[in-house]
């Protein structure tokens, strides 16, 4: 079983100082990767509501700072040398993917092939009505951009003609040292289980029944023709913080989960504090 931090860019890890610890501190201690989220602005007052909390509203307020996930992963990847660096997740849909394509590319370079872009199709619509960015086909429009994007990897000379993206002869450069990048789908719908299993290297639900939608994604790549057992499935499992974690840990893996994320939140402290908070989870739960 993987581990990984999630949440990484929020809360006193927002910081340069906070990024550098909480990398390093992850790294030292045998964690596999960093996931970070993603909003491009917090609209005031919004309506939507947040999936992931029972209020319906995300944690933080207007003045709690996000960075930008590749930036901030590109401080992370400085410091660290075998770290894995993800987006959990990227709102592709707001983001143009030939131009995505190239900043994506360009970390995953420069950081030796440690990233894995996790992606969603969100669902804050007052932000993206802020971007001027049509709220109704971004489930399409995801898709397609990420098919962009793997084109755009894969081959100079590139060509694409689709519903939203059209161009012909271009080249993007520095390509992924790995030929791409993974694409995790993100998501806790049996929608998001089965786009993961059509066309995901990999899938993260942050809630909901992880061994169904896990099932869910593994028959939908088995009906696309596509190999099952290769696609890297990340998920959560409360128990990991109970009386019995290495139960928990074995669980999951009865999920088919490959990787495990524990929020960021639990390693939150004193400067310098992260490192023994961490020591003391791997000891505890990653080395039973």
């Amino acid at each position: 079983m993987k581990f990984g931090i999630a949440f990484a860019n929020t809360m006193t890890f927002t910081s340069g100082a906070g990024a550098i610890e909480l990398a390093k501190a992850a790294e030292g201690a045998g964690f596999e990767s960093l996931w970070t989220v993603e909003h491009i602005v917090y609209p005031e007052g919004y309506e939507s509501t947040y999936p992931y909390a029972p209020n319906g509203k995300m944690p933080g307020s207007g003045d709690s700072p996000i960075p930008d996930p590749l930036i901030w992963l590109a401080y992370a990847a400085a410091h660290t040398t075998t770290l894995k660096l993800a987006t959990g997740i990227s709102l592709l849909p707001e983001r143009h993917p030939v131009m995505y394509a190239k900043e994506v590319a360009t970390l995953d370079s420069m950081s030796g092939g440690r990233l894995m872009l996790g992606i969603g199709i969100g669902w804050l619509r007052e932000e993206f009505e802020a971007l001027d960015i049509p709220w109704e086909g971004r489930t399409r429009r995801t898709e397609e951009y990420a098919d962009v994007m793997r084109e755009l990897w894969k081959t100079d000379g590139a060509s694409y003609d689709g519903e939203f993206i059209n161009f012909e002869n271009l080249s993007s450069n520095p390509k992924p040292p790995n030929g791409s990048v993974p694409i995790h789908i993100g998501g806790h719908s049996e929608a998001a289980a089965k786009r993961a299993g059509r066309m995901g290297d990999g899938f993260f639900p942050a809630k909901g029944n992880m061994a169904e939608l896990m099932d869910i994604a593994r028959q939908a790549a088995a009906d696309s023709g596509r190999d099952p057992e290769a696609l890297d499935m990340t998920g959560v499992h409360p128990g990991i913080f109970g009386e019995d974690p290495a139960a928990a840990v074995e669980e999951a893996a009865a999920w088919g989960i490959h990787r495990l994320v524990i929020p960021a939140f639990m390693f939150i402290g004193a400067p310098g504090e992260a490192a023994d908070k961490m020591a003391g989870f791997a000891s505890k739960v990653m080395a039973a």
